[in-house]
């Protein structure tokens, strides 16, 4: 995936979305919000957060000094919707690849099951956070006209890389929603995707491959070896035996257990680590049962959780690099005081949710 979106990247597809998202809301502050959440959102579902908040992220610098409001606000917006909004897909986070990926959960599942769930949270997030910043992203009508006369097509740098390598994106979307239909894996899907775009692009496999976040990968890979010592050591049993001697047995108990412990935990430590380790433990409390409502707390707390902390999420600290390299540098506590009521809210609304659904 990330093969394929660096490719697609370069014809500047994204910069065309995300001015459109701009003239759509007609520089209007509540709707510019909206349609920038919905954006993030729908390209965090489709391509995966981080990715995400990297291509967003520049774009929404250049609208913010075009409209000439504080860009803070709508980067940590972003930033928020990035987190909730991913949870919603198999891709969307990494901690639900690592999920559906344990527990054989397809793409369609996690449509299913959270996205309900998320497009409320959502929603009632996105509405929370514009009237707590609404007094600084007021817009001049002068500003409003200039945004409607941008050419949003003069963003399109590559019409002929897009007609190669947007198709190759779409079908791979498609082939994730109908993968168990025919007996394909996730990863063979984005696989074969990358392995197609990379034929019909025009850009050097060396210079796609130089685009992979390799240090992420390996990330995984030290983390997995991590975790399955604590499994061979006994430490994952003796979690799984805490968390089901304070909840008794009791099953709405343990799936709330199961929603809080992810969040707080994994917004202190990162998601990442955090859906590593209770994978185990979330199979360990399951107990061969085929009751996935244990998978969705997860899904939801983890993805939820990553708003907390700076650190919680790579998306989060990606955001950050790039607003420090804009000289608009996002420090820990100013993000805090925004992510905090904000993963309490989500994680409250989903609590609700799964109990609501599964309980």
């Amino acid at each position: 995936m990330m093969v394929l979106v660096y490719l697609t990247s370069q014809s500047g597809i994204y910069d065309y979305v995300a001015v459109k998202a701009g003239q759509i809301s007609r520089g209007n502050p509540f709707l510019l919000v909206v349609m920038l959440s919905i954006t993030v959102t729908v390209l965090a579902g489709f391509l995966d957060n981080l990715t995400t908040i990297l291509l967003m992220v520049p774009i929404t610098f250049l609208l913010a000094d075009t409209l000439d409001i504080n860009p803070m606000p709508l980067v940590l917006i972003q930033v928020m919707a990035a987190n909730i909004g991913g949870a919603a897909t198999l891709i969307g986070d990494p901690p639900n690849i690592m999920i559906g990926n344990a527990a054989g959960l397809s793409f369609n599942d996690f449509l299913v099951n959270n996205l309900p769930g998320v497009a409320v949270i959502l929603a009632v997030i996105t509405v929370g956070l514009y009237f707590a910043y609404r007094s600084q992203i007021q817009v001049d009508e002068r500003d409003r006209r200039f945004v409607m006369e941008l050419d949003a097509a003069a963003s399109i740098r590559d019409k002929a890389e897009l007609k190669r390598t947007m198709p190759v994106l779409l079908g791979t979307i498609f082939l994730f929603f109908i993968h168990q239909y025919i007996h394909v894996e996730p990863a063979t899907v984005a696989l074969t995707g990358a392995a197609v775009a990379l034929m019909v692009t025009r850009i050097p496999i060396e210079k796609a491959l130089e685009n992979i976040e390799w240090t992420t990968i390996f990330f995984f890979i030290g983390l997995f070896v991590m975790v399955g010592a604590l499994e061979v050591t006994g430490a994952i049993d003796k979690v799984s035996d805490g968390i089901t001697s304070v909840t008794q047995g009791n099953r709405n108990a343990e799936l709330v257990g199961i929603i809080w412990t992810s969040s707080i935990v994994g917004g202190i430590v990162d998601n990442i680590p955090l859906t590593a380790a209770m994978i185990p433990v979330v199979e360990d409390i399951q107990g061969g049962s085929q009751d996935n409502a244990y998978w969705w707390a997860l899904s939801l707390g983890a993805c939820f959780g990553g708003n907390l902390t700076l650190i919680s999420a790579a998306c989060n600290i990606a955001a950050a690099g790039m607003a420090e390299r804009s000289g608009r540098p996002i420090g820990f506590w100013q993000f805090f005081k925004v992510g905090f009521p904000v993963t309490l809210a989500s994680t409250v609304m989903a609590t609700g949710y799964i109990l609501l659904r599964y309980g």
